[in-house]
C-alpha cells in the first residue's frame, strides 16, 4: 500500500504549482477543486515525512546501539514512533469513497408517527445544525415543508466546510444516512405513554455541476407554482417554486424557499445532482452486497440504523453496537464518539476488504 504514496507526492507537488498558477486562481470552481484535492493529501504526505524519517533515525540507532548499548533505549522509542506512523499512513492509504472529502446535503423527513415524527426530524435538524457549529462548519437551509406544531414533514440543509477543514462534513455525515428511531412521551400524549416513531435521514455529497453528474434538459420536467408554508414579502404572491422532475430516474425535487423562481431552480438542481450521485452509489452498492454487505454504510434508506431513548437518555446504533446514555448531549450536537466510532468500523472493513 505504501508504495502508491510516492505517487501521490508528486501529484501533491503538482497541486502545489498549479495554486499558484493564475489561470487556475482564475477560475473559481477549478481552483476550489484543486485547493480540496491538496488539503485531501496534506496529511497523507506529511505522515509519509514522518515515517520516513523516523525509518531512518530508527536504521541509525540500531547501527550505533551495536557499538553503544545507550542507543538501545532511543531505538526502542524510534521503532514503537514508527509503529504508530505505520498505523497512521495504512489508515490514510486505505481505500476510501472519493466523495469524502465534499460538502454534504442532508435530507430529513418524518415517517412513522404523525406530528410526532415531524416534531424528532426538527430535532435531529437542531442536532446536526448543533454538530456543525462545533466542527467549524456551516450549515444553509435549501428547502423546508413545516407542520402547525413546529415540526417538519421535509427539510433540506446543505453543511459545508471551510477549505482548511480537516474533517469535512460527507466523511463524517455519510453514515448518518437510514431510520432513525424515537422512544418518548409525545406532546400530544395525555396520558403520558411513550410512543415510537421515526425520521429518514438521506446524506448525500455536494458535488459541483461539472462533476460526475451530466444531466440532459430534455430529462427535465420543471414545474412552477405559488409557494405555501412560511410567508414573506413575495414568497407566497408570486409564481416562485419549483418542481424538477428527472424522467429518466423518476426524482421528484422541489424548492420555495427562495425568493425568486430562478434560485428556487438553482438550489433544486443542486440537490438532484446530489440526489442522482447518491442514487447512482446506492445502486453500485446493492450490486456488490451479493458479494460483501458493509456493516456500517446502510444501503436500504428503509433500514432502522438507530434508536434513541428518551426515559433511559440512550442512544443506541444497530449496526456497530454502540450505545451511551447521554442523549441529552448527543442530541445538543456531541456526536464526535459516534461519528469516530462508525468511522473506525468502517476503516477496519476496509483494511480486512485489502487484505483479502
Amino acid at each position: 500500500m505504501f508504495e502508491n504514496a510516492e505517487g501521490l507526492r508528486d501529484e501533491f507537488a503538482q497541486l502545489e504549482q498549479q495554486m499558484s498558477d493564475p489561470a487556475i486562481l482564475g477560475d473559481m470552481q477549478r481552483s476550489r477543486k484543486v485547493g480540496r484535492r491538496y488539503s485531501e493529501l496534506m496529511p497523507i504526505v506529511k505522515a509519509l515525512a514522518d515515517f520516513e524519517q523516523t525509518d531512518a533515525d530508527l536504521a541509525a540507532a540500531r547501527e550505533l546501539a551495536e557499538v553503544d548499548e545507550g542507543f538501545a533505549a532511543e531505538a526502542e522509542q524510534l521503532q514503537a514512533r514508527r509503529e504508530q506512523f505505520t498505523e497512521r499512513l495504512t489508515a490514510l492509504l486505505a481505500p476510501r469513497d472519493p466523495h469524502d472529502s465534499l460538502d454534504a446535503i442532508l435530507e430529513i423527513k418524518s415517517g412513522e408517527g404523525g406530528e410526532e415524527s415531524a416534531l424528532f426530524a426538527g430535532d435531529l435538524l437542531r442536532m446536526y445544525s448543533r454538530y456543525a457549529e462545533k466542527m467549524g462548519w456551516k450549515t444553509e437551509l435549501l428547502d423546508e415543508q413545516t407542520t402547525d406544531l413546529g415540526g417538519y414533514k421535509s427539510v433540506t440543509v446543505a453543511v459545508k466546510a471551510p477549505g482548511s477543514a480537516e474533517q469535512t462534513p460527507y466523511g463524517a455525515l455519510k453514515f448518518e444516512g437510514g431510520v432513525h428511531r424515537v422512544q418518548r412521551v409525545p406532546v400530544t400524549e395525555s396520558q403520558g405513554r411513550v410512543h415510537t416513531s421515526a425520521a429518514g435521514v438521506l446524506v448525500m455529497p455536494d458535488v459541483e455541476d461539472d462533476d460526475e453528474v451530466e444531466i440532459n434538459d430534455d430529462d427535465l420536467r420543471i414545474d412552477v407554482y405559488r409557494s405555501s408554508g412560511k410567508g414573506g414579502q413575495g414568497v407566497n404572491t408570486t409564481d416562485s417554486a419549483v418542481r424538477i422532475t428527472h424522467l429518466p430516474s423518476g426524482l421528484v425535487v422541489t424548492c420555495q424557499n427562495e425568493r425568486s423562481q430562478l434560485q428556487n431552480k438553482e438550489q433544486a438542481m443542486r440537490i438532484l445532482r446530489s440526489r442522482l450521485v447518491a442514487l447512482a452509489e446506492e445502486q453500485a452498492a446493492n450490486d456488490a452486497s451479493a458479494a460483501r454487505h458493509s456493516q456500517v454504510r446502510t444501503v436500504d434508506r428503509s433500514e432502522r440504523i438507530r434508536t434513541y431513548n428518551y426515559p433511559e437518555n440512550r442512544i443506541a446504533d444497530h449496526r456497530i453496537g454502540f450505545k451511551a446514555h447521554n442523549l441529552d448531549q448527543v442530541l445538543d450536537g456531541e456526536l464526535v464518539p459516534l461519528v469516530e466510532a462508525l468511522q473506525a468500523a468502517d476503516l477496519a472493513e476496509r483494511l480486512e476488504q485489502v487484505g483479502e
